[in-house]
């Protein structure tokens, strides 16, 4: 163990952050600025001394000390500095949401960026005044959506897909089954980039101040340089990062101070130079501060990140963030509902779904926290089929009006895969007793008689998901809820109007009112399972895991496809993702899909439509 963290001191040394050179005097005016050049995730990392200030920055963080800003009288205003970080579109709207409270605070919020596309430009939008570097191009050309369509390499390789669905808009196994999408994917994909456009052009309205026919015609004319953009009133000004340094000094003062770090924990620099500092920092991964303060009332919010699989992830030393595995998520919510420091949950829900069992697994610990404290969901960028099946059970549910959601339904089936080994000159000889021995079998599609078998349980399924929601949302629902399934996907504005969400809001507003509705004023969010740290991590690395789920069976299980090894995606990826990185993540996740229904065959899943700019 000795070892062990000595290596970890001496591999990190030389990429820790030092420490302030000066230190900021009380008195002088603070401009605190807001770096967006690196991962917004939803689920927070461990409070690392090292990884906390150098990895992603969760969501909640990032809103909350934009907060902190709008709160604290010594900041004189707001810089947002743009650079390749990704985010979503609801992620952008709850971003938005705050830089508007920041103006009505009466602070003005400052922007700057080397260039600009569509989607930062929906966030800059609400800034006071935008500015770009001479060289800048701005590239706003609307919304784009894309979808792969693999059978054409199925049929090449000697693969045969056989799927079946449950409502003709549930389309998740189109791109196996088809080299374009029907007429209902076609129609459903259309009407929710109507919605995010829709969304889009409304912000950038409001924030410029513009009608919305002046933001249409500058989404229209595509991309601009920096003078152009400047001269249409897209931006305001053009000019380097220095200049735009001194502009803010002459407007606020020569004493102005320029916080990079502001509202984050001063405890996460550590200068290594001296020999304090590598004291404070190995007694960081020994076991952390030294002193912990009593629990004081809590709004607990869980997360739901990434496809939901069922048990629980294998240990290793950057954990499953992407994941939604049902064990943990499981036990967070049973621990919420019987600490009685924590008075409300929120479920944060950023999910396209997954596993049925999985998600039935924790639409059912939701129940237990809603008979005995308030609780809400929270959807992020996606929530979708079994994103939604699991935020269903909640009696209030917030969304954002670009968020993706619904797709109420069930996918299942399998591939068959003889043709494809004897491509390569391999045949295989089966065996089977009992007349569903083959069912599950990759030798062939299904037969009549085992086709009828995994529609009924398709059929069982997609029942029980249609009426967990007609249990819960009961005369909310403005249609039919088979008017509302059948896989149909919604932006939350549509679902809003559906009756399918109930408020349209971000992580904090569900955090709000989940407090009121706990009646507490003065309390803390917790996040629930307690991010690991990098110390933590290793040890569980290391063969030292715990078992949280005491008295009782859980099973461990690693990422979809992790035992088998590299694949030759995996191995091109990289190359991959430089030339075409948008639809290599769409074909990441197609294979994600199909790992999942190699695991399962029958699935709450989404169609893998990609959002681009």
């Amino acid at each position: 163990m000795r070892t062990s963290c000595l290596m970890v001191v001496a591999l990190l040394a030389p990429i820790a952050c030092r420490a302030h050179a000066a230190e900021q005097k009380p008195s002088d005016p603070v401009v605190a600025v807001f770096s967006l050049d690196r991962p917004i995730t939803e689920a927070p990392l461990g409070e690392d001394l090292l990884f906390g200030s150098l990895g992603a920055e969760p969501l909640k963080d990032l809103v909350a000390r934009l907060k902190k800003a709008r709160d604290d009288e010594s900041v004189r205003a707001v810089v947002l500095l743009v650079g390749d970080t990704y985010l979503g579109y609801g992620q952008v709207e709850e971003i938005r949401r705050v830089v508007d409270d920041l103006k009505s605070a009466g602070k003005e919020v400052h922007a700057h960026a080397d260039s600009i596309n569509t989607r930062q430009y929906v966030l800059l939008a609400g800034a006071s005044k935008i500015s770009l570097v001479p060289t800048g191009i701005v590239m706003i050309t609307g919304v784009r959506g894309e979808q792969p369509y693999v059978r054409g390499l199925l049929d090449l390789i000697g693969v045969k897909p056989d799927f079946m669905t449950c409502g003709d808009y549930k389309s998740a196994a189109e791109m196996f089954m088809r080299t374009g999408p029907s007429k209902e994917a076609d129609e459903m994909t259309n009407w929710l980039l109507d919605g995010i456009y829709d969304t889009s052009i409304r912000l950038i309205a409001e924030g410029r101040g513009v009608a919305p026919e002046t933001a249409r015609a500058w989404i229209d004319g595509g991309l601009y340089t920096a003078e152009r953009a400047r001269e249409a009133g897209i931006v305001d000004a053009v000019e380097f990062r220095q200049d735009f340094a001194d502009r803010l000094k002459a407007k606020y003062g020569d004493d102005l101070v320029f916080d990079k770090r502001y509202g984050k924990d001063k405890r996460k620099t550590v200068d290594l130079s001296s020999p304090l500092g590598a004291l404070q920092l190995w007694a960081e991964l020994l076991g952390g501060p030294a002193t912990k303060k009593p629990p004081q009332p809590a709004v607990a919010i869980v997360y739901v990140e990434g496809p939901i699989v069922p048990g629980r992830p294998q240990p290793g030393l950057f954990g499953s963030s992407g994941i939604a595995y049902s064990t943990p998520i499981r036990q967070a919510l049973d621990e919420a509902a019987a600490d009685e420091t924590v008075k409300g949950v929120v479920l944060r829900v950023d999910s396209p779904g997954g596993s049925a069992t999985a998600s039935e697994i924790i639409l059912n610990a939701t129940k237990r926290v809603k008979a005995q404290k308030p609780l809400a969901v929270s959807m992020g960028n996606v929530a979708g089929s079994g994103g939604y099946y699991v935020a269903c059970g909640a009696d209030t549910i917030f969304a954002d009006a670009a968020t993706i959601t619904a797709s109420i339904g069930v996918v299942g089936g399998k591939f068959a895969t003889d043709a494809m080994w004897n491509k390569i000159g391999i045949t295989w000889k089966s065996y089977g007793r009992g007349a569903s021995s083959g069912l599950l079998s990759a030798r062939d599609v299904f037969s009549e008689a085992e086709r009828e078998k995994m529609q009924n349980l398709m059929d069982d399924v997609y029942g029980a998901f249609k009426a967990h929601v007609v249990a819960i949302r009961g005369d909310r629902l403005q249609k039919d809820v088979d008017e509302l399934a059948g896989g149909r996907v919604f932006t939350g504005q549509q679902a809003l109007e559906l009756g399918l969400v109930d408020k349209l809001g971000g992580l904090d507003d569900a955090v709000r009112f989940v407090a009121r509705e706990a009646g507490i004023d003065d309390y803390e969010v917790r996040v629930l399972p307690k991010p690991k740290n990098i110390m933590e991590q290793l040890l569980a690395d290391l063969g030292a895991a715990e078992d949280d789920d005491k008295g009782s069976l859980s099973m461990s299980l690693g990422s979809p496809g992790a035992a088998r090894g590299a694949s030759l995606f995996e191995a091109a990826a990289p190359y991959l993702e430089r030339l075409e990185p948008s639809r290599a993540a769409a074909v990441q996740s197609a294979l994600t899909q199909l790992s999942l229904f190699e695991r399962e065959q029958v699935i709450l899943a989404m169609p893998a439509v990609q959002l681009v700019d």
